[in-house]
């Protein structure tokens, strides 16, 4: 479902009232690609002369264009897309010229609908054609219509579009698209394709140039990361690509998100082990304990191989935290298969888990199973699971009190750090941690700054490190990607679009703009 652009609009530049810029603001809702979707149509947003809407316009949604980045997976993603849209209803009535977009998985599943139901939306576009938002924006207002434009497959590898990096110590760097699984209960296959696979070439170029602007920190992306190579014939590939981007000068965390555990294999637990990099953390969804209901669920494997692999990459690396997401309430889960899942996890002890009631999704296969159970029982299985978890997360971090860990200090994950004097962080294992900064030191970590410090305290989902205030251990790094943060924040830092570099005017600037990266194809 396409149309060309008239050739009454040979450029892709907003036009405002006396040549001022139009603000933008993207708002996202659903999984980590979505995250980096949305900074890819930012950085488009961006490269077409928009600009990013301020932090109190953003908190406001005051901006002359807001795009809505949707997710598909959930139950209740249409009633956060409606909600989100009925409220922006009155401010385009108060506004006049404000566009509203849509895109993302439920964009690409619902299509015209969008429009049909709420019909003050300007652009409606998918998952496979992200570069075309510019151009639908500016083809809306020239028609004066909505504008649906949904491709059936990819043309443009969203890693080749500029991007405009939320972050400038940490970024995601998709490694792939799509995925070639057949979980009967997810519609990502079906809205996202079939797995394409990036050249390792083009994804250590980014890399490097995420590192050349100051990030330590990048988190390889893709629907199933340890697939990577099987379209270009190299299933060690993704071991390979973790040792190569490790490498690379200057980066300190390699992270990664999300292998399968059917294809989870050794050389890549031999790789994170023996690349210093690598961080010692893994997401491992294990989606259900009962092999009945994996089967029912398509994944191909079974409980004792999934704590095999958690062995094997405990005995590889015993300090490692290993996440996962969970499923409760699968058609036909009996009470004996939620046992199942209660004795995985139990034996697995996970750091945390994302844990999801089942959500039926309509063309997915599960959909029109039988066995489909009452609410009240999936809502009181997921509270005894959760109660579970806690109390496993709980005692995963009590054995943390006492261990000195280095932190990656965030800029925005502590909500309550005003009030506490503390700054917030990430330690290796991935762990949130608050931690306490001397009064008046000279030496104040910055976003971006690696900090020393001992963990004082546990709760269930983050550690507490006072050690500052307390006598103990705190040594701050100042780093490159400090330097980095500083410059963006006083306005000093350079813009990387697809047409060019331009330096900063003196004004405060949004995060780093990367077009392109350029390396020899292997």
């Amino acid at each position: 479902m396409s149309t060309s652009l008239p050739a009454a609009l040979p450029e892709l530049r907003p036009s405002a009232p006396d040549d001022a810029a139009r603000t933008y603001l993207v708002k996202t809702l659903g999984c980590q690609m979505n995250v980096h979707d949305s900074e890819h149509m930012a950085g488009m947003l961006e490269q077409a002369g928009y600009v990013a809407a301020s932090p109190v316009q953003a908190a406001a949604e005051d901006a002359d264009v807001i795009v809505i980045n949707t997710c598909a997976v959930r139950e209740n993603a249409a009633d956060k897309l409606y909600g989100n849209l009925g409220r922006l209803a009155a401010s385009k009535r108060a506004r006049p010229g404000m566009q509203i977009a849509v895109g993302g998985c439920l964009a690409q599943k619902d299509r015209a609908g969008i429009v049909e139901r709420a019909p003050w939306v300007d652009v409606v576009f998918g998952t496979h054609n992200l570069d075309v938002l510019p151009v639908l924006l500016e083809r809306a207002r020239h028609n004066a219509a909505a504008q649906v434009e949904i491709e059936e497959s990819l043309k443009v590898f969203p890693s080749t579009l500029p991007t405009r990096r939320e972050s400038v110590y940490a970024g995601w760097v998709s490694i792939s698209v799509g995925c070639n699984n057949t979980c009967t209960f997810c519609i990502v296959p079906h809205l996202r394709g079939k797995e394409r696979d990036r050249r390792p070439g083009e994804i250590l170029a980014e890399v490097q140039a995420l590192v050349s602007q100051g990030a330590i920190e990048v988190t390889l992306l893709g629907q199933n990361v340890n697939s990577y190579g099987v379209e270009f014939g190299d299933r060690s590939a993704f071991a390979k690509l973790l040792r190569a981007a490790g490498a690379i000068e200057g980066l300190e965390r390699v992270r990664f998100t999300s292998p399968h555990p059917a294809a989870f294999t050794d050389d890549v637990i031999a790789a994170m082990a023996q690349t210093p990099t690598v961080m010692p953390q893994l997401h491992m969804p294990l989606q259900s304990g009962s092999d009945r209901i994996l089967r029912a669920m398509r994944r191909s494997y079974r409980s004792d191989k999934f704590l095999g692999i958690l062995d094997r990459v405990r005995a590889a690396m015993p300090e490692a935290a290993i996440t996962t997401d969970i499923i409760v309430g699968f058609p036909g889960e009996t009470e004996e298969d939620f046992a199942e899942t209660l004795r995985v996890v139990e034996a697995s002890r996970f750091s945390s888990a994302f844990t999801f009631q089942y959500s039926p999704r309509p063309g997915t296969a599960a959909f029109d199973l039988p066995g489909q159970l009452p609410k009240a029982v999936v809502q009181e299985r997921f509270l005894r699971l959760t109660a579970l978890q806690d109390r496993i997360s709980h005692e995963e971090n009590q054995a943390q009190v006492g261990r000195t860990v280095q932190v990656l200090v965030a800029e925005t994950e502590g909500r309550k750090d005003g009030s506490t004097h503390r700054v917030t962080g990430r330690a290796a294992d991935n762990r949130l941690v608050h931690l306490a900064v001397p009064p008046a030191t000279a030496d104040a970590p910055r976003p971006g700054d690696l900090v020393t410090v001992t963990v004082t305290h546990a709760a269930p989902y983050h550690l507490v490190a006072d050690s500052a205030v307390l006598g103990g251990t705190f040594e701050v790094r100042r780093t490159a990607a400090g330097d980095a943060w500083n410059r963006r924040r006083t306005g000093e830092e350079h813009s990387h679009g697809g047409s060019g570099d331009s330096c900063g005017t003196g004004a405060p600037r949004g995060p780093v703009v990367l077009g392109l990266p350029t390396l020899a194809r292997r």
